[in-house]
C-alpha cells in the first residue's frame, strides 16, 4: 500500500524503517519489477542478508543495491536521511536551505549543501531537451594567466605548457535558448564530440571554430 507522507513527523517515523527506504525506492524505480542497472535483466536474486540484488547475467559487478547508479551511490549516507532531505525539498513551497536541513537530519551544513544541490540536480534531468536549431560550441582553458602571477606563485602553479595546470570547460550554446556549461577531461575529439552528442540534437547546425577535434 503507497504510503501517505502528509506532514514531516509521518516521514520521519516511515523512513526511519530500512526496509520502508528501499521498498519506496524500488517501487519508484522499478515499478514492473527489479532488474540490473549494468545489463537490464530481471534476473536478479534478492539476498536479505547483505540488502542487495545479484543479477543472474554474467558480467563484471554483479551485485547491486538500491543505491546503484543514483545520486545516492557514492554517499555513505543511509537512504533514510536522503529520503528526509527530499522529502523536505519537494514539501517546503518557498524552497529550504541547506541549513534546515542540516538542522532537521542531523548532517553537517556541508553534508546538507552537497544533498540539496543532488537532489535538485535529479530533480531538473527529466525536463532538459537536448539543444536544436543553430548551436554553437566551443571550449577553454581556465586558470589564471601566467603574465598576471608573482614570479614565485607562477613557478609553483605553473609546471607545464599550455592547458596542463588549467581546467578544459566546453559550452554549448542554442541560439535564442539554452546554454550548457562542462569541464571535460581535455579538449581532444573524443571528449569534445561524446559532450556535442549528449546535448545536441541530431540534424541541428552546429557552429565552431576551426578545431580539428569537431
Amino acid at each position: 500500500m503507497e504510503p501517505v507522507l502528509a506532514t514531516l513527523q509521518e516521514a520521519i517515523v516511515y523512513f526511519s524503517v530500512p526496509a520502508n527506504c528501499r521498498e519506496y525506492v524500488v517501487a519508484r524505480r522499478w515499478p514492473n519489477g527489479v532488474e540490473c542497472p549494468r545489463c537490464g535483466s530481471k534476473n536478479v536474486l534478492f539476498m536479505e542478508k547483505y540488502n542487495r540484488w545479484q543479477c543472474g547475467a554474467r558480467h563484471d559487478n554483479r551485485q547491486f543495491t538500491v543505491k546503484t547508479g543514483t545520486i545516492f551511490e557514492d554517499s555513505p549516507l543511509g537512504l533514510d536521511k536522503w529520503l528526509m532531505a527530499m522529502w523536505q525539498v519537494v514539501n517546503c513551497k518557498n524552497g529550504v536551505s541547506s541549513y534546515e536541513v542540516h538542522r532537521a537530519i542531523g548532517v553537517t551544513q556541508k553534508t546538507a549543501w552537497f544533498m540539496d544541490h543532488r537532489i535538485r540536480h535529479a530533480l531538473t534531468m527529466g525536463t532538459i531537451n537536448k539543444l536544436s536549431g543553430q548551436i554553437e560550441a566551443d571550449e577553454n582553458y581556465i586558470g589564471g594567466k601566467a603574465r598576471n602571477m608573482h614570479k614565485d606563485k607562477r613557478a609553483a602553479k605553473i609546471t607545464g605548457t599550455a592547458g596542463k595546470d588549467k581546467a578544459a570547460v566546453m559550452g554549448i550554446l542554442e541560439r535564442g535558448g539554452k546554454v550548457i556549461t562542462k569541464v571535460v577531461d581535455n579538449t581532444k575529439k573524443k571528449a569534445l564530440q561524446s559532450e556535442i552528442r549528449e546535448h545536441v540534437l541530431a540534424g541541428s547546425a552546429l557552429f565552431t571554430d576551426a578545431l580539428k577535434s569537431y
